[in-house]
């Protein structure tokens, strides 16, 4: 298999609505408008689609890991409707309260292994997210890092990159 860029995405306020609070219900779920179009768009361009979210919830018994798998599910299957397909889905079920570890962003242990399994080059990869730690976790990785405004469109900045 030869090595691909990969566009790498925060769940919650890129992907899906952020609501201010932990989404793990289906009916909770929102994906944004062109979330679709901007996964085609790099899927086009050849890259790995891969999810990268910190989901602490589970660890302070909100929900469990079954409720964050079955949204990914879910978003998995809205965006395969529209002809758009995730690559995979790595979660930090920590919470910061409870310790430090490793693979919550900003730390870089999910971009890690997501580019060792998937045999994902720096090079031309990106991680888009809406808070600085995304950014973070990019950058430490050697991925370019872009910081969006919560809720806001993901074409645009796909635009930018030069990716459509």
């Amino acid at each position: 298999m030869s090595r691909r860029s990969a566009l790498f995405l925060d769940r919650d306020g890129v992907m899906n609505r952020e609501r201010g609070r932990h989404t793990w219900r289906l009916e909770d779920v929102e994906l944004l408008p062109d979330v679709a179009e901007a996964v085609r768009a790099g899927m086009r361009h050849g890259s790995r689609i891969i999810v990268v979210s910190n989901q602490s919830g589970v660890q302070l018994g909100l929900y469990t890991k079954a409720d964050v798998e079955r949204v990914h599910v879910y978003l998995h299957d809205l965006l395969a409707k529209a002809g758009a397909r995730i690559d995979a889905f790595f979660y930090c079920p920590h919470h910061p309260s409870k310790g430090r570890c490793l693979c919550r962003k900003p730390g870089s242990l999910l971009l890690e292994k997501a580019m060792a399994r998937y045999e994902i080059r720096t090079e031309g990869s990106v991680m888009i997210g809406d808070r600085e730690r995304d950014v973070q976790a990019a950058e430490a990785v050697g991925v370019k890092g872009v910081l969006v405004m919560a809720n806001e469109p993901l074409m645009p900045v796909l635009r930018a990159l030069g990716w459509t």
